[in-house]
């Protein structure tokens, strides 16, 4: 016999009071342990800060004074040809470095920040830094926090305050937001040129050539 309306919603009926049996402090318990196993581990979180850190220093450096001048001086040359130590200006392979990344190319930004960081420029080793902190290889990572601190050229004495400062500011522009402005879409299309038709396409961003340097010009005057 089929059950008549009156039955089946008598049957759906949901109960208003809650059973004898039920613990609501064991229900608490568990919903607090949920809520510790879906928070991300320490590690996880270190990195995804080391993330956004990275992301506010490249654009602090690449909107930096002289930025474009910088690289022009780094577009000088061949584009077939290595960049030689006596002739690299450490402030554009940083610069250009900044604006790998922040268009999409880690690998490449990481060459171009070791080249800077080689001959002495701090803020690029700190780059690194975070760069692999955020990759989660703590290794490299305290290797180039040393750099920072200990191994600058020409210093005499470890400076905990430089890599201070950075970190302040860094967490500051994060918290508050900045007028550093990210890369352009215009900006991005002569990086992703350079990537696809370089010497070392699969590998390494080649460096930069006059067109992407007088791109740079346009967006620092912005």
């Amino acid at each position: 016999m089929t059950p008549s309306l009156e039955e089946l919603l008598a049957d759906a009926v949901i109960p208003t009071t809650s059973p004898a049996s039920f613990d609501v402090g064991a229900a608490l318990r568990r919903l607090a342990a949920d809520a510790a196993q879906a928070a991300p581990p320490p590690d996880m979180a270190r990195a995804a800060q080391a993330g956004q850190r990275l992301a506010v220093v490249s654009r602090w450096i690449l909107n930096g004074p002289g930025a474009a001048t910088h690289v022009d001086r780094l577009a000088e040359g061949p584009q077939s040809t290595p960049v030689e130590e006596a002739q690299l200006d450490e402030e554009g392979a940083a610069v250009f470095a900044c604006l790998l990344y922040l268009t999409g190319h880690p690998e490449s930004a990481q060459f171009w920040w070791q080249l800077a960081a080689g001959a002495g420029h701090r803020a690029a080793a700190y780059c690194l830094h975070l760069h692999h902190l955020a990759l989660g290889e703590m290794r490299e990572a305290q290797h180039w926090r040393h750099q920072v601190t200990d191994s600058v050229i020409d210093a005499d004495a470890p400076d905990e305050g430089f890599l201070a400062m950075l970190e302040v500011v860094a967490r500051y522009v994060r918290q508050n937001g900045s007028t550093a402005s990210a890369p352009t879409g215009g900006l991005e299309m002569e990086v992703d040129r350079l990537a696809e038709h370089g010497t070392n396409a699969c590998i390494i961003v080649c460096r930069p050539d006059r067109r992407l340097a007088d791109r740079l010009h346009d967006f620092t005057r912005r």
